[in-house]
Order: structure tokens, then C-alpha cells, then sequence
């Protein structure tokens, strides 16, 4: 991870400009209690920094870079902690730190040269509260600049091609989380509850000096049918699929992978249904490869998971494609999760994205889903998270 050189091919792009980024918040769990806390993306890709309330002022027309603290109450100090200034300047290696009382005063003195002032706010259609820090960060920035504009495409564009530390993380991230995959098979015959399995992958991580990447699912039956399924609680039975969607979180990049597996012998209705989803898993991670087009990935996808539906006596209609396998086959992945690609129009080398088919049937309690971390190289691609087996 280096966020200098981030910061120097951002700089390159925004051409002059001036760009203001911002941390996340705390945000509230219960009573006096913060949620855990997770840095927005692009400020952690641009700063290494994990503190919240943090902000970041770029000046590309004159190469300044400054850093602003937030206001920190000494009960806060007291009771949370954080990083001191000469740790934040050495994490970030941005030497300028001011004030958060500072903060508005640089900007309107920033205004005297600049009209517009670029930054990242992202919306999403989730049922959710978002974090406020980048939509207050908006409104102050409208209130002193003539035009606000966003350069989410361009950090997304910037964050799409993976550096060698960031490809080194990442595929650290994959290493751990096999392993936690490993412990799980030999632990699912004992295993009574998904709480059980979710334990081991925690203890694992923790013990490593890492964490989940993201909320781990441990679906077992008709729970793999909800897609972000996360109690976790439901009791395992004999013969019945755990679908299990997890991945580490190391130095800020994640891993995602899932494998389903079964607790015990699997039916036979079962198996055809896990060997339709491997067999087409493979089929779509060849056909990636530098300058596909994502239109035609698309539609190749769509292509081959038409034919697996008609593999296991499914309808093949845009209706039921839709219904059995709702979900897209891939994402981008990196600092977030679903890290952004920017809207390609091609794969580009050194891109990295799942691959995660699935077929899930309501109807008959089964949800199967396999998906793998794919790295786009300079003549096909390689995966990453290919020394996890994906049989039943």
C-alpha cells in the first residue's frame, strides 16, 4: 500500500484542480456505543488512514497536500484513543496537518483561485442509512465554491488497476481466507450450528491479526436462497448444503470467495445442481482475458447459465434466468468489497474481480453458489483463490 504514489496519479489526473475528500464518521451502534468502524475507500486508498473524521485537501495546481483533524473532545481522547499527528503524517506521509477550525478559512482562501471544487459522494439504492461524512462534506464545499463536481469515475478508474503491494495484499487476504475454507470442511461434520463454522473463520482471522472483509454468510438449505443471508443461527442437518461466502480483510484489501459444500452424502439432485455451477464457473473464468468487452461477457455469461439451467430441468426464459440466478457475476474487488471498476467498456491487465455463478431454488431449499478472485494479466488471467478446491 502506498498512498503517496496513489495520491501522485490522482494528482496527475485532476489537471490543475483542487479535490477535498473525507473520511467516515463513528456512527452510532447502541446508547454510547460506536459501530465498528470502516474507512471509506478512496480516503483510505488516497491516506492509509484508518481514523474517522479525517479530511484531505489536494491542491493538483500547486502539488500541496494537507491533512485536516477532526475536533476531538478529551472525553473522546480519553475513552477511544487514536492515532497521534507524527503516526497519521507517517502513515499517510502527508506532513500538513491542520485544524478541522482551520478547515472552512483554507477552503475560502483555496476559492480565491479555484471555482471548482472536486470530491466523492456515493448514493446507494440500498435500504440503509448512509454515513453523513460525505454529504456534509458536499454542502459545506457548495456553500464556498461556485461548483462542486464529483471525481468518483476517476478515483474508480485509478483504483481499478491494482498496484504490485495492493495485488500483494489482496492475495494475502485469499491465502487466509483458504485456510479458514480448509478448517471449515474438516469442522462441518461435527459442526450443529452456522454459528459453528463462522467461529472458526473468525478465530482464524483474528488470530492472524485480521478480520472479516465483510459480513460472513454461512447459509445452510433454503437459507443459501437469501443472498446476503447473515443470522448465521439456523441448525445444520444431515445431507442438507452450507453455501459459505467469505473473505479476510488484510493491510485494507479484501478477499471474497465462496464454496458450498454439503454436510454429509449429498443427494443426487444436489449433486447435478453443485456440478451445473462448477462446470460453468470454470467455463466463464476462461473466458476472461485483457480487451473482453464487458458487453460481451455479459452476454456470454447469460448464454452459459441458460444452458446449465436446461442441464438440471430448469427453464431457460429471461424471466427464469433472472429468478434462479439474480444476482451478477462479477465485481470488482480491492480496498471495498464491491470495489468500483469505473464503468469499463474492456478488462483491462491488472484488474481484479470475482467470478460467482449460482443457481438458487426456492422451490426446493437449495441455493449453490462458487466464486473465485480474478486476476486480469497482460495475456488471460490467473485466479488467485484457485488452490481452494470447489467441490461439493
Amino acid at each position: 500500500m502506498n498512498p503517496e504514489s496513489n495520491r501522485k496519479r490522482f494528482m496527475n489526473v485532476l489537471q490543475g484542480e483542487i479535490a477535498v475528500l473525507t473520511a467516515h464518521e463513528l456512527m452510532q451502534q447502541a446508547a454510547d456505543m460506536a459501530a465498528p468502524f470502516l474507512q471509506e475507500g478512496n480516503f483510505f486508498w488516497l491516506t492509509g488512514l484508518n481514523e474517522a473524521g479525517w479530511r484531505l485537501i489536494i491542491d493538483a495546481s500547486t502539488g500541496k497536500e494537507m491533512l485536516v483533524a477532526p475536533t476531538r473532545s478529551e472525553t473522546s481522547s480519553l475513552f477511544d484513543g487514536g492515532m497521534d499527528e507524527q503516526s497519521i503524517r507517517r502513515t499517510s506521509g502527508i506532513d500538513m496537518i491542520i485544524s478541522f477550525d482551520e478547515f472552512e478559512a483554507t477552503l475560502r482562501q483555496l476559492a480565491k483561485r479555484h471555482t471548482v471544487a472536486r470530491t466523492v459522494h456515493d448514493t446507494y439504492s440500498y435500504e440503509f442509512v448512509t454515513n453523513p461524512a460525505q454529504k456534509d462534506l458536499r454542502a459545506t464545499l457548495e456553500r464556498i465554491f461556485t461548483s462542486v463536481e464529483l471525481c468518483n469515475r476517476e478515483l474508480s478508474e485509478l483504483r481499478a488497476i491494482k498496484q504490485p503491494a495492493e495485488l500483494r495484499a489482496i492475495q494475502d487476504a485469499i491465502n487466509l481466507t483458504i485456510s479458514g475454507f480448509e478448517m471449515v470442511r474438516l469442522a462441518l461434520p461435527v459442526a450443529k450450528y452456522e454459528y459453528e463454522l463462522e467461529a472458526e473463520f473468525s478465530y482464524l482471522f483474528t488470530k492472524s491479526g485480521s478480520g472479516h472483509a465483510y459480513a460472513p454468510i454461512v447459509a445452510a438449505g433454503a437459507n443459501a436462497c437469501t443472498l446476503h443471508y447473515g443470522t448465521n443461527d439456523s441448525k445444520l442437518k444431515s445431507r442438507e448444503l452450507v453455501l459459505m461466502d467469505i473473505g479476510a480483510r488484510v493491510n485494507g484489501y479484501a478477499a471474497d470467495i465462496t464454496r458450498t459444500i454439503c454436510k454429509g452424502e449429498p443427494t443426487k439432485r444436489q449433486q447435478l445442481i453443485h456440478r451445473a455451477v462448477e462446470a460453468v464457473h470454470h467455463e466463464i473464468i476462461g473466458l476472461l482475458e485483457p480487451m473482453l468487452s464487458v458487453e460481451s461477457y455479459q452476454h456470454s455469461v447469460d448464454e452459459i447459465m441458460r444452458e446449465a439451467l436446461r442441464s438440471i430441468d430448469l427453464p431457460d426464459s429471461e424471466e427464469a434466468l433472472r429468478r434462479y440466478f439474480p444476482h451478477a457475476i462479477s465485481h470488482g474487488l480491492g480496498v471495498d468489497v464491491h470495489d468500483s471498476l469505473g464503468r469499463p467498456k474492456y478488462f483491462q491487465e491488472n484488474m481484479v474481480l470475482t467470478v460467482e455463478p449460482g443457481i438458487y431454488i426456492p422451490e426446493e431449499g437449495i441455493g449453490v453458489r462458487i466464486e473465485d478472485d480474478i486476476l486480469i494479466t497482460k495475456t488471460g488471467h490467473r485466479n488467485l483463490s484457485a488452490a481452494l478446491s470447489t467441490s461439493l
